[in-house]
């Protein structure tokens, strides 16, 4: 079989140590990296650790379990697939994050390695992959020297912020969460959608296209890909974006109370897009304003949505 390799190199003006603590905190990874959806992290003892990926590889959404090795001392965290997805027959790598000497400006160089090979050593299978992981290679280190170098000269201006809206749902949580799950019925059920295009080719794993109605009567189109955990949890990651946002992810989740009842909630991640803060909301509008705008904007739609999973919920008792 045959095993290539390649490697993709970046430099950041930041420390080492801050480089490294971003890799390793491999939850984050929806936030930073325009591939990953979503990340499910489990540690195995020690620096070791098994993590379950679900990322678009040339514009398809996969999805696979690795096993890291961690060494916060030299800097390094090798990867191996363990249950590699198609056309993939094996894959593993390091990330190597080496300090330089900039002249008194922490910086340092991040190489990023990468050995695989294809199922049946099919030449076709062999480019597809070689175009993924360059694709993939060199989006992910352009994000993690944005997201480092913005952090590290910490001007956020509070452009990223999380909330969470929640209802309590007298019925099951199996039925609130079908309501969410099955966002193909949603134009019927719910008046702020107005158009959906929904897949799921491999279970748990959606791809929705929707069209959303505002307040004043327009609509905008996104697309998310989500991760379904039967039941209990929907993650997802928005890749076509309103111009006020560039990064979307949410967490919908179903959870059985005490009393027999249950709670929903919808949880938001944004990350504002400040070059269209003028333009969406007029010239004086500040970061402060645009916050505000996309908060209202997507909780009223995410209540509006567990208010439908809740009637829904309800009746179904």
């Amino acid at each position: 079989m045959t095993t290539r390799e390649v490697e993709h190199e970046i430099t950041i003006s930041a420390p080492a140590t801050a480089v490294y603590r971003l890799l390793a905190e491999v939850t984050n990874w929806p936030r930073i990296f325009p591939p990953t959806i979503y990340v499910d992290r489990e540690e195995t003892g020690g620096n070791e650790e098994r993590i379950r990926i679900w990322a678009t590889a040339n514009g398809e959404p996969k999805t696979w379990t690795s096993h890291r090795t961690l060494d916060p001392e030299a800097l390094r965290i090798t990867f191996r697939q363990e249950v590699p997805a198609p056309p993939v027959a094996a894959m593993g790598g390091t990330w190597i994050v080496e300090p330089l000497d900039d002249g008194g400006s922490p910086a340092a160089r991040v190489r990023l390695l990468h050995d695989y090979s294809a199922i049946g050593d099919d030449p076709h299978d062999l480019l597809w992959i070689q175009r993924a992981v360059d694709k993939n290679s060199t989006a992910e280190l352009a994000a993690l020297k944005e997201n480092v170098e913005r952090v590290h000269a910490a001007e956020t201006e509070e452009l990223t912020f999380s909330f969470v809206d929640t209802v309590t749902v007298e019925g099951s949580p199996k039925d609130a969460f079908d309501f969410v799950n099955d966002a193909g019925l949603w134009p019927e059920r719910l008046p702020h959608v107005a158009r959906v295009r929904f897949t799921e080719d491999t279970p748990g794993l959606q791809e929705l296209e929707m069209d959303t109605r505002a307040k004043d009567g327009s609509t905008h189109t996104t697309k998310s890909y989500r991760v379904a955990f039967e039941h209990h949890r929907i993650a997802y990651k928005q890749v076509t974006l309103p111009a006020l946002m560039t990064l979307h992810t949410g967490v919908w989740t179903f959870e059985e109370t005490e009393d027999g009842n249950s709670t929903a909630s919808s949880q938001h991640t944004v990350t504002l897009n400040t070059d269209n803060i003028a333009k969406i909301l007029g010239p004086d509008a500040t970061v402060a304003d645009a916050r505000a705008y996309v908060h209202t904007a997507l909780s009223t739609n995410s209540r509006a949505t567990l208010g439908h999973a809740k009637t829904h919920a309800e009746r179904n008792r």
